[in-house]
């Protein structure tokens, strides 16, 4: 989970989830994407460069890439919260997704 997200949200606690800042804050996106390939992960992120590398490869690692800007955390908490079990199901199926304040789009 890309170090720019909160480490603490209700769902993302219990042992599914990796924050980056877990395993060093100075990784380097490759060391990351190496890293979710290895473990089977999916990425997490707002940093564009993820979902770039995903559209020319094939998982693992998949992709979540929120582009819903810059909101308070509260409301990233409550957007989240509202959407995250369809993100997550359309990740199962996808190799990316893109995350929208007004729409999810997925890539196969």
């Amino acid at each position: 989970m890309d170090v720019n997200l909160p480490y603490y949200f209700s769902f993302w606690e219990g042992g599914k989830f990796v924050h980056q800042a877990d395993l060093g804050d100075t990784w380097s996106d490759e060391r990351i994407w190496k890293y979710a390939r290895k473990h089977n992960l999916t990425v997490i992120t707002k940093d564009s460069d993820f979902s770039n590398r995903i559209i020319m490869t094939n998982p693992p690692p998949k992709v979540i890439h929120l582009k819903i800007g810059n909101i308070k955390l509260n409301q990233l908490y409550e957007f989240l919260t509202k959407h995250w079990d369809e993100i997550l199901k359309l990740s199962e199926k996808s190799k990316l997704v893109n995350v929208y304040e007004d729409k999810l789009y997925s890539i196969d």
